[in-house]
């Protein structure tokens, strides 16, 4: 690069993982978990994303529902000059690249964004940069620039590009011919004998002034309802939310349909990168270590005469004999059996959940929140227990329930609780009753994170019935 040229990193954040079900769920998808690391994909992502020499300060876009999540994660990796961008509704990818862009655009006219999800795996981060630095010059020229990741085997699960002839005065940088979004498995293994074909990384590096020219030109619709969104927004503490029923107006497309697939012109940097986009159970067991007979086993997993086959159980015992080419994945609330030829059926068997009404769907029996988490223990009949866990110096809102009573034991920490006009410390080993429609709050005042056992019972205990008197976190305006 003649000039330094500084990269806005636009991180994707709203997938939901669903092929990734049960350790992957809408509520806590994959892109917050932990797979073989100390840090999740997101930090990961945002890690990546840290290179000073390269990049500006990322735009986070996401589900308004994991804005503490991505928040708290970020933090913890001491993040803090970051942009989270809250979707009202889930619009695909054109749209949600669409607001960053014009956001990007209103802070730096000559802006340049690096598109990229943060539920995918990156292994060699330092050729990832070479490409990038390859790219930049591509995208100076007009070009929207794509990463493709040589294809170890026929997979049908990703989209192929072509690339073309090299581009002029470029380091490994080609002109791109063809796009193809997830062949059948013999137009796959029919690409895999030709050479230049890619898998499509899904990350993506333009000028931004480009791609919102080429989004005026071929998708008018998403970029006035898009810019509506954007304009309209408002700030919630740390998040800017941008405006709902402008948003749902947009049409709901990806970037590689809405772009790259219409603009004719575009460039394909190919990189060696590690790259994993840990899409499925299939994917994992690939990419992760095996014993000498091709298993990989994590928690506490006993098996005998078990060949290349994925068992996780980090919450019970499994124990396995006498089974080739099986995926067993169990929680404490769910536990997948699947072989490995029909894993590819799991989004269908989780929209049967789904339409089902199926809570396993949604969340964990661990449940994360902007002031700790809670987990649930035991559901019975009128009655279910929580495991609370409260940050130091964080409490809940100031709330009442209508439909179910409270009792709190604290077993580890001290808690100032707010019970009707009343407010008195409980700690360990110190317990106190809430009755229903009681407005009632709990703080962490200790050195400590605060733990609590709550039994509540009553009629009905959804999560709904919660009626905020105050809140810390802006929830109330939900």
């Amino acid at each position: 690069m003649k000039k330094r040229i500084k990269i806005t990193p636009v991180l994707l954040s709203g997938g939901s993982g669903v092929r990734l079900w049960p350790i992957s769920r809408k509520n806590y998808p994959k892109q917050f978990l932990f797979f073989g690391s100390k840090k999740s994909l997101l930090q990961e992502s945002l890690n990546r994303s840290g290179k000073r020499s390269l990049f500006s300060d990322p735009l986070i876009v996401c589900n308004q529902d994991h804005r503490f999540v991505v928040a708290e994660q970020s933090k913890n990796i001491g993040i803090k000059n970051r942009k989270i961008i809250l979707e009202p509704v889930g619009r695909n990818t054109a749209p949600a690249v669409a607001v960053a862009s014009i956001i990007a655009q209103s802070q730096s006219k000559n802006s340049y964004l690096l598109v990229t999800p943060t539920d995918h795996k990156i292994e060699k981060t330092e050729r990832f940069y070479t490409a990038i630095k390859n790219g930049v010059n591509a995208a100076s020229k007009g070009l929207m620039v794509t990463f493709g990741v040589m294809p170890s085997s026929p997979n049908t699960g990703y989209g192929y590009i072509r690339a073309g002839k090299k581009i002029e005065n470029s380091s490994n940088c080609f002109s791109g011919i063809k796009f193809i979004e997830k062949p059948n498995e013999k137009a796959a293994k029919k690409i895999l004998k030709e050479k230049k074909w890619y898998w499509n990384s899904g990350i993506f590096l333009f000028k931004t002034e480009i791609f919102l020219n080429h989004l005026k030109r071929l998708h008018p619709k998403i970029y006035k309802y898009c810019e509506l969104a954007v304009n309209k927004s408002s700030k919630d503490l740390d998040f800017l939310r941008i405006h709902e029923q402008s948003f749902k107006k947009s049409p709901a497309i990806s970037l590689d349909h809405a772009i790259m697939e219409q603009v004719g012109n575009f460039a394909v940097v190919p990189v060696n990168m590690g790259w994993n986009d840990v899409g499925s159970w299939d994917a994992l067991w690939e990419t992760s270590k095996k014993d000498r007979n091709g298993n990989v086993q994590i928690g506490d997993v006993y098996a005998s005469n078990v060949k290349n086959s994925y068992i996780n159980s980090k919450e019970k015992l499994v124990a396995a004999v006498g089974l080739e080419n099986i995926f067993v994945v169990a929680t404490k609330d769910s536990v997948l059996v699947s072989s490995k030829d029909q894993a590819a059926h799991l989004k269908s068997l989780v929209n049967k959940l789904t339409s089902d009404k199926r809570t396993e769907i949604e969340s964990h029996t661990k449940v994360y929140r902007p002031w700790g988490s809670y987990e649930t223990l035991c559901v019975g009949d009128n009655f279910q227990a929580k495991h609370i866990i409260v940050n130091r110096n964080s409490q809940l809102s100031l709330q009442k329930h209508n439909k179910r009573s409270e009792h709190w034991v604290v077993t580890k920490g001290v808690a100032r609780i707010t019970k009707g006009k009343t407010t008195f410390l409980l700690r360990k080993n110190t317990s106190t009753f809430i009755p229903i429609k009681t407005i009632h709050r709990i703080k962490n005042i200790g050195k400590t994170r605060l733990h609590i056992i709550e039994i509540q019972c009553g009629k009905y205990l959804g999560e709904d019935d919660i009626v905020r008197i105050r809140d810390d976190y802006g929830r109330m305006k939900l």
